[in-house]
C-alpha cells in the first residue's frame, strides 16, 4: 500500500478504531465499577462537566435540540444528494458511519461513563433493607402526611427562586448523596420541540454533548421542583434513573421551602400509590389525602394524557427502554419506579424509617 493509500485508508478507519476502543473500555467498565468511580465518575467527568457546562450556560437556547435538529437536516440533504447521483452511495454511508462511531465514542467520554459506577447504595455505604409491607405501608403513611401539609400553590414566576433553591439543597447534601459539588454549573433550557416531547410523554432531560438539562414547556409548575432536581441529579453523574428520582426527593424533601417540599411529596407519592396498588386497602390510604392534592394529581394526569400521542409515546418508551438496557440499567424503564426501594433505604439509613419527620 502506498503512502498516500495508507493515508487515505488511516483517515477513514480512525473513528472506527475509536469506537471499538471505546466499546472495549465500556466492556472493562461494566465489570469494574469501582475503577470507573476513581477515575472517571469522581476524576475525568467533574472536568468535563465544570468545561462544557460553563460553555453551554453561555448560549440561552438549547445546543443539545439545535445539533439533533441540524443532524437530522443533513442526514436528509445527504440522501436527497444521493437519489439525484450527486453523491455516490457508498461514500455517504462511510460518512454516516464515521459520525455514528465518533457520536458513540464521544458520547462515553463525555457523560456515558457514569453508567458503570457502583449504585447509589455502594456509593454511600447505606445498608440495603429486605422488603417489608409493614415499613412500606408507615413510609406511605408518612409520604401522604407530609403532602398534605407541605401543599402550597406554586407559580411559574416562582422559578428562578426555585432553581437557586434547588442548587442550594444540593450543595447541603452532595455528600450524602455522594456527588461531586459544584461539579460545572447548570443553567435550565427550555426544549425546543416541547409540543413533540410532550406527545411522548417526556417532561425533562439531560444533554450528555452539550452538559445541558432541558424542561418541557409544559411541565406543571407541581412538577418543576422535581424534575429539575432529576434533571440537575444527570448532571453531577447520577444516571440510573431511580438514584435521579431519590436525589431530586431528598433535595426537595429536605429543603426549607414549602414549594420544594410539597413537590417532592406529591411526585413521589405518585410511585408509591403505584406501588401500593395491589394491596386491599388502597381506597383506605387514597382517603387520606387531602382534596387538595387529589385535584393536583388529577389535573396533572389529564394534563399529560391531553398532550399524549399514543404511537409517540409507545415508541420513545421503547427507545428508551433499550437505551437504558443497552447502558447497564437491566431493568429498563421500570428503574424509574425503583425509587420506592431507595427511598425506602434513605428513611431506614437516615433514621426517618420510624419518624414522621422528613
Amino acid at each position: 500500500m502506498s503512502k498516500i493509500g495508507l493515508r487515505k485508508f488511516i483517515l477513514s478507519a480512525w473513528p472506527f478504531f475509536l469506537a471499538v476502543l471505546v466499546f472495549v473500555t465500556v466492556r472493562y467498565a461494566v465489570h469494574n465499577s469501582r475503577f470507573v468511580e476513581l477515575y472517571y465518575s469522581t476524576g475525568v467527568y467533574p472536568f468535563i462537566a465544570k468545561l462544557f457546562s460553563g460553555f453551554s450556560k453561555l448560549i440561552p437556547f438549547s445546543l443539545w435540540d439545535v445539533f439533533w435538529a441540524l443532524t437530522i437536516l443533513q442526514i436528509i440533504g445527504g440522501l436527497v444528494l444521493v437519489v439525484f447521483r450527486r453523491v455516490k452511495l457508498g461514500r455517504y454511508c462511510l460518512r454516516l458511519l464515521q459520525f455514528v462511531a465518533l457520536l458513540y465514542a464521544f458520547f462515553y467520554f463525555v457523560w456515558g461513563f457514569n453508567y458503570f459506577r457502583p449504585k447509589i447504595e455502594t456509593r454511600i455505604g447505606w445498608e440495603k433493607p429486605k422488603a417489608d409491607e409493614k415499613v412500606f405501608r408507615s413510609i406511605l403513611d408518612s409520604i401522604i402526611l407530609h403532602t398534605n401539609s407541605s401543599y402550597i400553590p406554586i407559580l411559574t414566576s416562582d422559578y428562578p427562586t426555585i432553581d437557586r433553591l434547588v442548587e442550594e439543597s444540593y450543595r447541603i447534601n452532595s455528600k450524602e448523596l455522594g456527588i461531586n459539588f459544584p461539579n460545572g454549573s447548570r443553567r435550565p433550557k427550555t426544549m425546543l420541540f416541547s409540543s413533540f416531547f410532550a406527545k411522548s410523554g417526556v417532561s425533562g432531560y439531560f444533554g450528555p454533548f452539550f452538559n445541558e438539562i432541558h424542561l418541557n414547556y409544559y411541565l406543571l409548575p407541581m412538577e418543576y421542583p422535581y424534575v429539575l432536581a432529576h434533571e440537575k441529579a444527570h448532571q453531577f453523574g447520577i444516571t440510573n434513573e431511580a438514584e435521579a428520582n431519590l436525589a431530586a426527593f431528598v433535595i426537595c424533601s429536605t429543603s426549607g421551602d414549602r414549594r420544594l417540599q410539597y413537590s417532592g411529596y406529591v411526585n413521589l407519592l405518585v410511585y408509591f400509590l403505584s406501588d401500593a396498588s395491589h394491596l386491599k386497602d388502597i381506597k383506605d390510604y387514597i382517603r387520606k389525602i387531602d382534596k387538595s392534592v387529589i385535584l393536583d394529581l388529577r389535573f396533572q394526569r389529564r394534563h399529560w394524557q391531553g398532550l399524549r400521542n399514543e404511537t409517540l409515546d409507545n415508541v420513545q418508551s421503547a427507545a428508551n427502554n433499550a437505551y437504558l438496557k443497552t447502558n447497564n440499567i437491566e431493568e429498563g424503564v421500570k428503574n424509574y419506579n425503583q425509587v420506592v426501594a431507595l427511598v425506602i433505604s434513605f428513611y431506614n439509613n437516615s433514621g426517618k424509617s420510624n419518624s414522621n419527620k422528613p
